[in-house]
């Protein structure tokens, strides 16, 4: 069973050539509204997603495919190998003798990318930036749902099932192409062809995560906002300096950019975030974070519960509290409230490095 995009990328064909200046001056689907990209990215590398293997890397690494970020270009940077590019290249290809010198029609070369988090895949970006004439002809993309932690030997073996996710399609040079997907079927591990061979800058994978259940069973206690754990971000009231997706990634962060951060407010409102959490659950701990945020913390916090399973009405579960800047807030609400959902409320505005809300899951 296939999951067929609903729309094709227009960007086929040749990029023009770097002209110096602006690199991305010219890069076709900047502006291109996918309609899934407001999801996590599946396969990002801080949620421990890997390019586990490669067929071919000859001219750039495999790992370039999920490095945070845009893909970088300098125009004056050669390696032994050649141009030095911020993307995974492939060598050219060539066909089987001097009398018929290209790829047979279905040569192509592949990666297969561990996601970092099991999930429903809602849509797929594939960036071709800076690859103007090497950039592949086409592109196809297939998931498989695997348990444990398999080898690169058990993903190649024969009785793998593999459904196709984007057909092979025709790609352009120095471009975003977007392929929206239904999200119906959970994959652990993608395989990403190129045809015949070429570059591509970056791969991210849009979608909600689906943890095995059984991890979380056994872990009986864990962070029920946590992305890794099946946790989502459901709607903020402010998305200026950053996502509040970055509030539910694993660990620590490591700079202000990692965080949560609003606009000043020159009114009299308040920020917040939606969440949704892994499942029904009974709240038992809740740790607000500000790390790294000094002058710009938010000043007080609260945390509401919501049941969907009962009623639709917000409970307060931490009354307001004083946030220090750059630091750990640990609070213990003083009944274990059962809910679905939390919201978040920062007072007046700021920043909110992580929010870890712990608890288990319910029978019911």
């Amino acid at each position: 069973m296939s999951s067929a995009p609903r729309h094709l990328p227009t960007f086929t064909g040749n990029a023009r050539p770097y002209a110096g200046g602006d690199p991305y001056a010219d890069y076709r689907g900047a502006e291109a509204d996918f309609g899934f990209t407001h999801l996590p990215d599946l396969a990002d590398r801080r949620l421990g997603a890997s390019v586990v293997a490669a067929n071919d890397e000859f001219f750039a690494d495999r790992e370039n495919l999920l490095v945070p970020g845009p893909a970088r270009f300098d125009p004056t940077a050669y390696g032994p190998k050649g141009k030095v590019m911020d993307g995974w290249e492939t060598r050219r290809r060539r066909g089987a003798s001097a009398t018929a010198p290209h790829p047979a029609d279905d040569d192509h070369d592949w990666a297969l990318v561990r996601l970092g988090v099991p999930g429903t895949v809602h849509g797929v970006v594939v960036d071709t930036a800076h690859f103007r004439g090497n950039h592949p002809q086409a592109v196809a993309l297939e998931g498989t749902d695997l348990p444990g932690t398999p080898g690169v030997a058990d993903l190649l073996a024969d009785d793998v099932p593999w459904t196709q996710l984007v057909p092979r399609t025709p790609v352009g040079g120095h471009a975003a192409h977007g392929f929206p997907l239904d999200g119906r079927q959970r994959f652990t591990h993608l395989r990403l062809k190129q045809y015949p061979d070429g570059g591509i800058a970056r791969l991210r994978v849009h979608g909600e995560p689906l943890p095995d259940p059984a991890w979380l069973a056994a872990l009986d206690t864990f962070d029920l906002v946590a992305l890794e754990n099946g946790g989502m971000v459901e709607e903020a009231s402010d998305r200026f300096f950053s996502d509040p997706l970055s509030t539910v990634l694993p660990g620590r962060s490591r700079a202000m950019g990692e965080g949560w951060e609003t606009r000043r407010r020159r009114d009299d409102g308040h920020d917040w975030v939606r969440y949704r959490l892994t499942g029904r659950a009974r709240i038992r701990a809740v740790e607000i974070d500000t790390g790294h945020y000094k002058g710009n913390a938010a000043g007080w916090a609260d945390l509401s519960v919501l049941d969907t399973a009962t009623d639709a009405t917000w409970r307060q579960i931490v009354p307001r509290v004083r946030l220090e800047p750059d630091a750990v807030h640990r609070i213990v609400p003083q009944d274990a409230a059962v809910g679905t959902h939390v919201r978040l409320d920062i007072h007046p505005d700021g920043g909110i490095a992580r929010l870890r809300v712990h608890g288990s899951l319910t029978q019911g």
